[in-house]
């Protein structure tokens, strides 16, 4: 494993801990709180910011120049979810999570 400036070791933390964080929520919470919760668009978007993130930090952890683009992608669809998180409601957890993502991801991708 390359040597990760302690920036880059903070967004790789935050990216784990968003996807985890949308992988389960998604997966338990909503589905079993249905309604708004369950609707396709915010199950398909938590499961993306999941993915995303999770490729973000994998990206990272190669020391490839190449995370200037995936953390530029990923700090959008974390606001992205986090923003429908919010409109949802009752998904405080996700909601700091992803803007957590978003704003190291915003500084890893400058």
């Amino acid at each position: 494993m390359h040597h990760h400036s302690h920036e880059m070791a903070a967004c790789i933390e935050a990216c784990t801990a968003c996807a985890r964080t949308c992988l389960e929520e998604a997966m338990g919470h909503c589905l079993e709180a249905g309604g708004t919760h369950a609707e396709p668009r915010h199950i398909r978007l938590m499961i993306a910011c999941a993915e995303m993130c999770r490729a973000s930090a994998a990206i990272m952890m190669t020391g490839s120049e190449a995370h200037r683009h995936s953390c530029r992608a990923c700090a959008e669809i974390c606001e992205a979810c986090a923003a429908d998180c919010e409109r949802v409601g009752d998904m405080d957890e996700c909601v700091r999570t992803c803007r957590a993502c978003a704003e190291e991801c915003r500084k890893m991708a400058a």
